[in-house]
């Protein structure tokens, strides 16, 4: 038989605006810039501000400029008080030249037929970031029709253009290859036979097999150090490279600015024609009138969203410089313990909030471009008792490893020993793990023979 329950239960469902505005904070100003572009192509409502329009707004407002905007987070559009144009921000940028043309243009002049011309420009527009070429010869052999010989003798004469080693397929061949030159040599040996054994730091045991002295080997890594093992780093680009940031931070007579980094983007606006024919809704039908309704709705969801991620964006500044004064005084070594929830409860907002706020985001300072993320670092306790950062006591690791003995380098238990010996009570997993974020090898491969 059944029986009616009633049942008191308590729920938190996400509104769509809710939901939006998480969504859009998860971005990077990259990727929101693509979201706009998206929704102007799928909302007919929705329209783009002409520049136009963007001039007159600036022309009226040209007295703004001067305005201070230091944590001045609860405007609706915190970027409209200050006009920051991209134009005066000097942003650290790569060096843009194609380096992959340049290789093009070197096969001019040595008379390649047509073919072979098409197979070396095959060959080079297939390298990765460091300038090895990775993909199998049979591809670019079944691609043009040719057999895997003739590419791999175009390869070879790639591999001897400028810079030495370009397109090689691995560290081994690159290295033998601009040491051709030295075929006799020791070095040439070393790289040919024991490299596994020399990027390990087997010495004693390399002084054994090639029955040297410890000078001759030393003289012999002395020039394998020197040479390039990655001809194409810096040089050819990739997408994750160019770092744009999201926020700027600027210090103005003893107070701070922040802006948003977003004037490149799309102004929004929803349709003045649209709207106009809404409010003429005796002249178009229901469905039409629902449908208007749903779009307009869903236009000035996305414009009020933006609008709350700038104003978040800066508010999750403001709490940051305020938590970290040391830092953006220009102590980029000083950190003060600062959590996520810290800022959550600084700002009022959930910490998933915050999360998003600061994952994959980046700032400009008058010191350069950190991720927002970078600021938040646990804390832990010295000896006496005082609260410290967690990144002080890496700095410190840092700074030991840095001027230990290289020929009698510390392993991790010395290196606690020593942070303990300082003050800090660190147990040598946790040194482990500091050593690995600080991207050091462990104790043997950081050995050196002088």
């Amino acid at each position: 038989m059944l029986r009616l329950q009633q049942k008191l239960v308590q729920k938190q469902i996400l509104a769509p605006r809710q939901i939006l505005l998480a969504k859009l904070l998860q971005l990077n100003i990259v990727n929101l810039e693509q979201k706009i572009l998206n929704e102007l192509e799928t909302n007919p409502v929705l329209e783009e501000i002409q520049r136009e329009d963007d001039a007159l707004i600036s022309t009226n407002d040209s007295d703004r400029d001067t305005m201070d905007v230091s944590f001045e987070a609860d405007e609706p559009e915190p970027r409209s008080l200050f006009q920051y144009s991209p134009d005066n921000i000097e942003l650290p940028q790569k060096y843009q030249a194609d380096f992959i043309e340049e290789l093009v243009g070197q096969l001019d002049i040595y008379g390649l037929s047509e073919f072979e011309h098409t197979i070396a420009e095959e060959i080079l527009w297939n390298l990765d970031e460091r300038g090895y070429f990775t993909v199998e010869l049979s591809l670019i052999a079944d691609r043009l029709n040719t057999d895997e010989e003739n590419v791999e003798k175009i390869l070879k004469f790639i591999q001897h253009l400028e810079p030495l080693g370009i397109a090689s397929r691995d560290l081994k061949e690159c290295l033998s290859i601009q040491l051709e030159d030295k075929v006799d040599s020791l070095a040439y040996r070393i790289v040919s036979d024991y490299l596994d054994d020399f990027s390990n730091k087997r010495y004693e045991l390399l002084q054994k097999k090639l029955g040297c002295t410890e000078d001759e080997l030393a003289e012999a890594k002395e020039i394998i150090i020197h040479l390039n093992p990655r001809p194409g780093e810096g040089k050819i680009n990739t997408k994750d490279e160019i770092v744009i940031p999201d926020l700027i931070v600027r210090e103005r007579d003893g107070e701070w600015s922040i802006q948003n980094y977003d004037s490149g983007l799309p102004e929004l606006r929803v349709s003045p024609d649209y709207i106009g024919l809404l409010e003429e809704s005796a002249q178009i039908s229901t469905d039409a009138r629902k449908y208007l309704k749903e779009q307009t709705d869903s236009a000035n969801w996305f414009i009020e969203a933006i609008k709350q991620r700038r104003n978040t964006m800066i508010r999750v500044m403001k709490a940051i410089i305020e938590k970290q004064p040391q830092y953006f005084s220009g102590n980029t070594k000083d950190l003060n313990p600062m959590k996520l929830q810290d800022i959550a409860d600084e700002v009022e907002m959930d910490i998933s909030t915050i999360s998003r706020s600061t994952r994959g985001k980046y700032v400009d300072t008058s010191f350069g471009i950190f991720e927002l993320k970078s600021f938040f670092t646990e804390s832990a306790k010295k000896q006496s008792g005082e609260v410290i950062s967690t990144n002080l006591i890496k700095q410190v690791l840092k700074d030991i490893i840095v001027n230990e003995n290289k020929k009698k380098p510390y392993n991790d238990e010395r290196l606690a020993n020593k942070l303990n010996a300082a003050g800090y009570n660190v147990a040598r997993r946790t040194v482990a793990k500091y050593r690995e974020q600080l991207n050091f090898p462990v104790a043997r491969l950081r050995r050196e023979l002088k």
